[in-house]
Order: C-alpha cells, then sequence, then structure tokens
C-alpha cells in the first residue's frame, strides 16, 4: 500500500472515531436507556479484560498515563515554540537580508527535518487526543447519564423528608460512632490501628481485598453491583492529593481504584469502595460515597464498620445545621422530639482528612501551596460536573445524605 492509501485510510479511520465518539455522547445524552445498557452489557467488559491487566501491576498505571500524557503536551507545546522561535528569525532575515529569498531558502533547507518530525509528532499528537475522547467517552462520559442507584433499588420517592427523620438518621450514625470508637485498637498516641480482616472463608485478608470482597458481597443485594473488581492501589502522588483534598481516583485510562494513602487510615476503607463503585458504572460522588457507606457498615468488622460511619457524620450533621439556619423555629420543635445524639471527642478526633504531623511535611516540600493547589482542583471538579448535567456542581456529594434518607426510610430506620 502506497503512502497515500495509508493517508486516506488513516483519515478514513479518525473520522470514524471521531463520529463515533459523537455518536455514543448524543445517544448518552439522550437515553438512560441506553447508558443503563451500556454499562449493563459494555462497560464491564473494559474493566473485567483492561482493568484486570492494569491490576497485574503492582504500581498505579494511570499515574504513570498522566506522567506519560503531561510529557505529550509538553513536547507539542516545546515544538510549537521552537516553530514560533524559527518564524521571528525568519521574518527578521527577511527583513534585513539584502536576498532575503536566499536567506529563508537556505534556512528552508536546513528545516526540512525539523519539519517532518514535527508534522509526524502533531498527527500522533491529534491521533492520541482522539483516543482520549474515545475512552473518556467509554469509560467516563457515558456513565453520567444512567439511571441512579436510587431509581434503581428505591424506586418512585416524594423527595421529602422531615428534619425529625434526617436527625434520626444522624443520631444512629452518632451513636454507632460512639460505639466503635471504643472498640478500636490504637497506638500509645491514640491513633486507631487496622489489625487486618477476616474474609468469608475465615482468611485473614488486608484492607484492600476486603474492599473487594465487600463490594463483592454487596452485588448479591444489588445486581448492578456484581462482577470483577481489581485491588485498590495507593498513588505515588498522595502528598499532592492531600494539597487537592481529594481521598481517592478513579483512572477512566487504566480502570484503576486508586486512594490517597497519607490521609488518616480510618478514611481508606470507604474511598477504596467509593473507588470501586466508579468501576460498576457509578460515577456520581454521591451514590459512590453512599455504596462505599454500605459497604461498610454491612460488613462484620468493626474497623469498616466505623470507617463507614464516619464518612458520613459530617455530611449529616451540616444538613441538619443548614435546617437550623434556614428555619430555627421548626428545629427547636423537632429536636424538643428527638433532640441530636452528642459525638464522643474522640470520634471528632478520628474524623480528620490528613493528621496535622503530614499537613507539616506535605506543606514544608510543596512546590505550589496547597490552597492553590486545592482551589484549582475545586474549580475543576466543580466545572466537570456541571458540564455533565450536575447543575450544582461540587454541591453534588452532599446528596448522598438524601440517599441515606432514602434508604432508611425504605428499609425502615427500626430495622438497623
Amino acid at each position: 500500500m502506497d503512502r497515500r492509501k495509508r493517508l486516506r485510510r488513516g483519515r478514513m479511520i479518525f473520522l470514524g472515531i471521531g463520529i463515533l465518539v459523537v455518536l455514543l455522547n448524543v445517544a448518552a445524552w439522550n437515553s438512560a436507556a441506553f447508558s443503563d445498557w451500556y454499562i449493563a452489557h459494555v462497560f464491564p467488559v473494559w474493566v473485567g479484560t483492561y482493568g484486570r491487566l492494569n491490576g497485574l501491576f503492582p504500581f498505579s498505571v494511570g499515574e504513570w498515563m498522566i506522567g506519560a500524557g503531561l510529557a505529550v503536551l509538553g513536547l507539542a507545546v516545546l515544538l510549537g515554540i521552537g516553530w514560533a522561535g524559527i518564524g521571528s528569525v525568519l521574518a527578521v532575515r527577511h527583513l534585513w537580508c539584502r536576498r532575503p529569498r536566499e536567506a529563508v531558502h537556505a534556512a528552508g533547507a536546513g528545516l526540512g527535518i525539523y519539519r517532518k518530525v514535527s508534522v509526524a509528532y502533531y498527527r500522533f499528537f491529534v491521533w492520541t487526543l482522539m483516543i482520549v475522547c474515545l475512552v473518556m467517552t467509554l469509560n467516563c462520559f457515558i456513565l453520567y447519564h444512567a439511571s441512579t442507584f436510587s431509581e434503581q433499588y428505591f424506586g418512585e420517592d416524594d423527595n421529602v423528608y422531615a428534619l425529625e427523620e434526617l436527625i434520626g438518621v444522624y443520631n444512629m450514625v452518632a451513636e454507632q460512632c460512639n460505639r466503635l470508637s471504643g472498640e478500636m485498637l490504637r497506638d500509645e498516641d491514640g491513633m486507631a490501628l487496622y489489625p487486618g480482616s477476616l474474609g468469608r472463608d475465615g482468611e485473614l485478608l488486608d484492607m484492600e481485598d476486603m474492599a473487594r470482597e465487600l463490594m463483592a458481597r454487596l452485588g448479591e443485594e444489588y445486581p448492578r453491583l456484581k462482577g470483577y473488581y481489581p485491588r485498590p492501589k495507593a498513588l505515588a502522588a498522595s502528598d499532592f492529593m492531600c494539597q487537592q483534598h481529594m481521598q481517592g481516583y478513579y483512572f477512566p485510562f487504566s480502570m484503576e481504584a486508586n486512594y490517597n494513602d497519607v490521609m488518616h487510615i480510618l478514611n481508606f476503607p470507604s474511598t477504596m469502595c467509593h473507588e470501586l463503585a466508579h468501576l460498576r458504572g457509578y460515577i456520581y460522588e454521591d451514590e459512590a460515597n453512599f455504596i462505599g457507606y454500605l459497604a461498610c457498615v454491612e460488613s462484620e468488622d468493626a474497623f469498616f464498620q466505623y470507617a463507614g460511619y464516619l464518612s458520613v457524620l459530617v455530611y449529616l450533621r451540616n444538613d441538619i445545621y443548614k435546617a437550623r439556619r434556614e428555619d430555627r423555629a421548626a428545629y427547636e420543635e423537632a429536636i424538643e422530639r428527638i433532640a441530636p445524639v452528642e459525638v464522643e471527642a474522640r470520634v471528632w478526633e478520628d474524623n480528620v482528612f490528613v493528621v496535622q504531623e503530614e499537613w507539616d511535611r506535605i506543606d514544608g516540600k510543596a512546590l505550589i501551596d496547597t490552597e492553590v493547589v486545592d482551589k484549582a482542583a475545586d474549580v475543576f471538579i466543580d466545572t466537570n460536573l456541571k458540564i455533565h448535567g450536575i447543575s450544582d456542581g461540587a454541591v453534588s456529594y452532599s446528596r448522598v445524605v438524601k440517599l441515606l434518607l432514602q434508604y432508611y426510610r425504605y428499609h425502615g430506620l427500626g430495622d438497623i
């Protein structure tokens, strides 16, 4: 096949991929049924094959991909800067040289190799961008338009909840936190320690494998959660994740569940289960929060249970405070019937993102100020959520409270 035919075939393939990306996104935006079908029948194939392959590596493949992507982008920028510099030099020579055509011709002859390299590289760069768009569509964008967890498993709901219901769920979570905090194995400084977990077959499991087992168990009750789960992996760039106040990350390009291993250890279990939930097609953060909570509290392991209850405690408390600000009279009336439980000091000490010692270490060596990184991350997350039709952006994280209320109304708080 001659070069011209190869180029023509390449353009046709490129155009075909572009059309496929557009059609998939149009279908997803306009049909939840299509997105549900895709998640049920196609998305698990990527997790079970590509995700399983990347799971063989002990490190985060996604982090290496990000590094490679930044290198590819950086080289494209450098080539562009090079051409800008060359253009400036040629323009000056053209203006000041007595024989401008000869100068340009001589310079052009020396640029032949650079031009060929640049053309080849930018062709590769454009193809890379197209593949990125395809992978993001298949492993992320379509997922935003599927039916929600509550629609699938809780049915119709009037979305009207009495303040007493909110306080009731909060009290249950607070009481469990108070109880379980006293059951934790701790070091001499009071830091909770993880002794390992007993799996269903009696085998001693580490936290990563326990998270996988708990998610698999949850799949017995909620069918869409069935399937293969790769082992969660710690991020090498966990310090940078701390600066973004991020606990974990789902990599669509490597189908991995990654977690920040610098944060407080009691954040690990719910974060691992949260990221694994994304690998079953639940891309919304509030749903992944809820699924992570459910996987943890339904276990028989006290450490996982405590971590699960801790993961939603602040969300519930904040919504109670919000209700008090909005209608103080209604709040006072409600707490006469059901007063909020007082949370023990030890629970709040356990309920931290990163301990101060780690913050001091991170800030001491950071190249970019943590506040700057955090604000940039907030803008990116908020914008990304709004692009995919979540109008309240990052506020959607607190929607986990609504899911908790739906769940306990559906099952009955008294059955807990």
